[in-house]
């Protein structure tokens, strides 16, 4: 037992050894790390403190709870959410400095589709993220599921979380906008470090993609046209059925770095690329003894299936799955360029692959060097609504 317990302190030390620099920046912390100390500074932002500044927060007077709070008065939450008006855009939060956003915590009202988060590293005038909020987070059916990741967590009622690390040099701004005829009421907290940002530290970026429905023999893209040197590291799927049978025997490509015709890596099914097997179904009996086989949901910290609507048989009709693959331990690295494709397709009544022309949204995760492509221009209002 000495002997395995003088191993197991070696093998620590080792890797406290081999982890960067003595002067830890805290940039990202995780069980390795999280006994480290740093200079780095925490602060965080939210409608109780929208800059974000030390000894700042809590010192509304007026605000959209003043009513609420009008016989505690400030410090007592007086302005704890906000508004965000039809057609308008609303800063979330603008840093200056150097740093990294570590946690983001928010809950929204309406329809999740019609807010556009964007996100802003430096001095660049077009997003390195932008994506409709409820897919962000892999909700893209505007149906709350539980998500339990490590990159990201959905929370009950509405409890959108991100964990995503993402570094900035100069600056970050994030904003939303509403593209609904109604207004929308959104709490949030954006936690953040201000520290150095290593000079190998690429930035984050997420783009949104919807094809409905995707046509006969065509191949469904997740991303394209990434330019520069990174690695991918994540994909949510909110992939809509529209005939029947299983549904996920295509096959998901990546081309990197010249490929042309043929990828270099090659999937072999769609639940296989989200890590289940077999249609995603597990066999059981039901009370009178027959065998029922069915979808079987699942959260992993990498990986899962955590969203099946099946449908009630009135105006509910179609089957509709979210899928999420964090490529977190294996991030696919590229040197110049990116595209990422899955094949929609299905089985026959006799045996033979069925090319499907189902409804595809993803979000593509990634880092990488600025500055990066532009990306292709959102769908508009009713492309993008879920009905």
């Amino acid at each position: 037992m000495k002997q395995i317990i003088t191993f197991c302190l070696i093998l620590v030390g080792i890797s406290v050894a081999a982890q960067s620099d003595k002067n830890f920046n805290g940039l990202s912390v995780d069980l390795n790390n999280l006994f480290r100390l740093s200079t780095a500074k925490t602060r965080s932002i939210s409608p109780e403190n929208f800059t974000g500044e030390k000894g700042k927060g809590g010192m509304a007077k007026e605000g959209v709870a003043s009513k609420n709070a009008r016989d505690l008065g400030q410090g007592w939450k007086v302005n704890p959410y906000i508004i965000i008006e039809p057609g308008k855009t609303f800063t979330l939060a603008e840093i200056n400095g150097s740093g990294a956003i570590q946690h983001i915590w928010l809950t929204p009202t309406g329809i999740w589709r019609f807010s556009i988060l964007r996100m802003y590293w430096d001095d660049e005038t077009t997003p390195s993220v932008e994506v409709p909020l409820g897919d962000f987070f892999g909700m893209g059916w505007q149906e709350y599921a539980q998500l339990s990741s490590l990159a990201v967590c959905v929370n009950p009622g509405s409890a959108f979380n991100s964990y995503w690390v993402m570094p900035f040099r100069k600056k970050a701004k994030i904003t939303i906008e509403n593209i609904n005829t109604e207004p929308v009421r959104i709490f949030y907290q954006i936690d953040y470090t201000l520290t150095d940002v290593p000079d190998d530290a690429a930035y984050f970026h997420a783009q949104f993609r919807r094809t409905n429905p995707v046509k006969y023999k065509d191949v469904f893209t997740i991303t394209e046209g990434i330019k520069g040197k990174g690695h991918y590291v994540g994909t949510y799927m909110a992939w809509g059925v529209h005939n029947n049978g299983w549904w996920g025997e295509g096959e998901i490509k990546f081309f990197m770095d010249g490929d042309t015709e043929f990828p270099t890596i090659n999937g072999t099914g769609t639940e296989d690329y989200f890590c289940g097997s077999y249609d995603f179904d597990t066999k059981r009996k039901n009370e009178a003894g027959v065998e029922i086989v069915d979808y079987t949901t699942f959260n992993t910290p990498y990986a899962g299936l955590h969203q099946v609507i099946r449908g009630d048989g009135h105006y509910k009709v179609m089957q509709r799955f979210g899928m999420y693959r964090w490529h977190i331990t294996d991030p696919i690295r590229f040197e110049k360029d990116l595209r990422i494709t899955i094949q929609d397709l299905g089985w026959r009544h006799d045996g033979r692959y069925l090319p499907q022309q189902s409804d595809i949204s993803s979000v593509a995760f990634w880092y990488q060097t600025e500055p990066h492509a532009p990306y292709p221009k959102l769908p508009s209002k009713d492309e993008l609504e879920v009905n």
